[in-house]
């Protein structure tokens, strides 16, 4: 399975993202520049966090914009994996690939640790956690409040299409503790947790293998 990690100016979790996936993971990946028209011969994209275009007007705005986000686009709509991490989120819903919008933190304040959450594993990005299980990932974002209508909330939740919720305490505010979503069809996921820097025992924790392990299950044929 060959992965494209979309690299905008400012991405700043490009090179962690494809470590996990090359090096961790064993796939096949590359960087793509956002200015690329053309997503020939991949087979998941991975849009990873940082400040892309230094986080002018509203996080992701600017890159929801980029000439490689029409690719991506037709990429979702053929049912291919597409993951957006934390920025990546942030552009994934800019981009109307994902419901609802990404505000200040509540606490109007940077945060960076940690964050213990609860596994939804009826998801393709989820499905080798433990039902219920509770994990460990980084979390480092100042607009990570997530908000919608009622509406979109139930249809999240009665969808499951909410992947990923904070546990104990929330750190941004965000409605029903929403720390991950995936669109309708199951093939595009925004989190603001960061599972590639969590996939080595050096790194503090390998809870982050199992959404990429859950990746190469569900939409790779032939790597098991």
């Amino acid at each position: 399975m060959h992965f494209a990690v979309i690299q905008f100016p400012g991405s700043n979790c490009d090179f962690d993202l494809l470590w996990a996936i090359r090096n961790v993971m064993g796939a096949e990946a590359k960087f793509v520049w956002h200015n690329e028209k053309s997503l020939e011969g991949f087979d998941g994209v991975l849009i990873p966090g940082g400040f892309s275009y230094g986080d002018y007007l509203r996080c992701g705005s600017i890159a929801s914009f980029a000439n490689i986000m029409p690719e991506i686009k037709g990429f979702a709509s053929e049912g291919k994996p597409v993951l957006g991490i934390c920025n990546g989120f942030q552009i994934l819903i800019e981009a109307g690939l994902l419901p609802g919008a990404l505000i200040r933190n509540n606490t109007l304040k940077f945060v960076s640790k940690w964050q213990p959450l609860q596994v939804n594993n009826l998801t393709k990005f989820s499905s080798e956690f433990a039902e219920n299980e509770i994990i460990n990932l980084p979390i480092a974002h100042g607009e990570g409040q997530y908000i919608a209508d009622e509406k979109t909330l139930s249809n999240l939740q009665e969808n499951n299409q909410i992947a990923f919720t904070y546990e104990d305490e929330n750190p941004n505010g965000s409605l029903r503790n929403i720390a991950g979503i995936t669109n309708s069809s199951g093939n595009v996921l925004g989190m603001m947790p960061h599972p590639e820097r969590a996939v080595e025992e050096l790194l503090g924790g390998t809870d982050g293998k199992k959404v990429f392990a859950s990746i190469l299950k569900n939409f790779c044929e032939d790597c098991f």
